[in-house]
């Protein structure tokens, strides 16, 4: 595994769909979360998982997922990032979904 490795793939339901906006640079941005719930293996032992993760996307693919209302089954691969500068609230921006 690289050391420099950042990458999230996390299937689930769209638990918030907030509006399609636009930055001052007419680029598409979509505010999101995804819910997921499912059994993993830790330590040999099953552990149920069930967590919301605030995403958000941007570009073309933000006017994609802008039709996508809450309890959609979702995919999604991205990276995480800090929301913003200022605050460090974990975040994955989306760079991929699967219907």
């Amino acid at each position: 595994m690289s050391v420099e490795s950042n990458t999230v793939l996390l299937s689930g339901t769209v638990a918030r769909m907030d509006v399609l906006r636009h930055t001052p640079a007419g680029v598409p941005v979509l505010d999101f979360s995804l819910a997921h719930a499912s059994s993993q293996l830790e330590a040999g032992h099953a552990r149920r998982v069930e967590l919301e993760v605030p995403a958000i996307a941007i570009g073309e693919l933000a006017t994609r997922l802008a039709s996508r209302h809450p309890g959609d089954r979702i995919a999604i691969a991205g990276f995480l990032a800090s929301r913003s500068r200022r605050s460090a609230q974990l975040v994955v921006h989306a760079t991929q979904v699967q219907d």
